[in-house]
């Protein structure tokens, strides 16, 4: 098992070497860079003229190391990680992009997951019912409902929440983790209430997604295993239903659940970035969307290098559980 562990992460590293150079080379693509904004900035606000905003802004890009060739940006960029550990500092934030990242990673992350555990354990519950009662009413609602889960766009749905809080139910706290009076406040179950009463919107949404896809997949596959010779064999035992269908059909169903766990993070990630942009909390969505539209590439490289290096890591977990639920797998590996 630790060998194949090892192979997997070694072969790992090339792919992170190629998406941070296409990460990098997309973000530089646009025309314009921080000193630009700069640039803007002197003019409509502080009221200079446009030869002394881009005297200012020439000088800006010397300091930083912006007026260098793309590929110089991209190895200092690199060089400072391997070394040092430093991803740059951010124009905006006006400090290292680590503590940027640091600020805003956990919160997300901490988001994605509950939505994970969530998304998994109600979509495999509810794909188990469903095709159980296959044809049934109940089959047809979560049917049903998984299509809305997979076909309506999470900002959409973000949109309508929204709306209904601030023009319906007159909410005044949308874009924060808690109210004035738990801000600094150490953690208890108040605390705790007003976190859930605030970022509830952003859980469900991203939750509805993935709980959509794990109910379908895991009915259909579901629905193959319940007629394959091996259950036809434990129910002529004379095992129960539900004895046959959780030790026998369930576990053998899960398969491809466990391969889709590879791209579930990254998959709940990105449900919490659509929807943290709409509700405008401080996590890496609204991060990510305010760097690139200044220019600040660092904190943007930073950010999507992060975004990849989940979906690795994410591969190689569910690799890890294929590995030990399947003894074929484990054998093919040679783990």
């Amino acid at each position: 098992m630790l060998r194949f562990l090892l192979v997997r992460i070694v072969s790992a590293i090339p792919v992170l070497v190629i998406l941070s150079i296409v990460t990098f080379a997309i973000i530089q693509a646009p025309p314009g860079d921080y000193a630009d904004y700069i640039r803007s900035q002197l003019i409509n606000q502080s009221g200079a003229s446009y030869a002394q905003a881009e005297a200012q802004a020439q000088a800006y890009r010397a300091e930083h190391g912006l007026d260098k060739p793309l590929v110089i940006q991209y190895l200092n960029w690199i060089k400072g990680i391997v070394t040092e550990g430093d991803f740059g500092h951010s124009m905006y934030y006006n400090k290292p992009v680590a503590d940027v990242v640091g600020e805003r990673l956990p919160r997300t992350l901490a988001l994605a997951l509950v939505c994970h555990l969530l998304a998994s354990l109600l979509g495999i519950g509810f794909g188990i019912w469903a095709a159980t009662r296959q044809y049934t009413w109940i089959d047809n609602l979560l049917s049903g409902i998984s299509f809305l889960g997979m076909t309506v766009p999470r900002f959409l749905m973000a949109l309508i929440i929204v709306y209904l809080l601030v023009f319906q139910f007159n909410a005044s706290e949308i874009g924060s983790f808690f109210s004035p009076q738990y801000g600094g406040a150490p953690w208890s179950f108040g605390k705790f209430a007003d976190l859930v009463s605030h970022v509830w919107p952003v859980v469900a949404i991203a939750t509805f997604g993935g709980l959509a896809y794990n109910m379908r997949v895991m009915r259909g596959n579901l629905l193959d295993t319940l007629n394959a010779q091996y259950v036809e064999t434990a129910r002529a035992k004379g095992l129960s239903g539900g004895a046959v269908v959780m030790k026998h059909a369930v576990p053998n169903a899960l398969h491809p659940l466990v391969m889709y766990q590879g791209v579930a993070l990254p998959y709940m990630l990105t449900g919490e970035i659509e929807t943290a942009i709409i509700f405008a909390l401080p996590t890496v969505g609204p991060a990510i969307v305010g760097s690139m539209a200044i220019g600040d590439v660092y904190v943007t490289a930073t950010f999507m290098m992060v975004l990849s290096a989940t979906l690795i890591v994410g591969n190689i977990i569910a690799d890890l559980l294929l590995v030990m639920l399947d003894p074929r797998v484990r054998q093919f590996a040679g783990a």
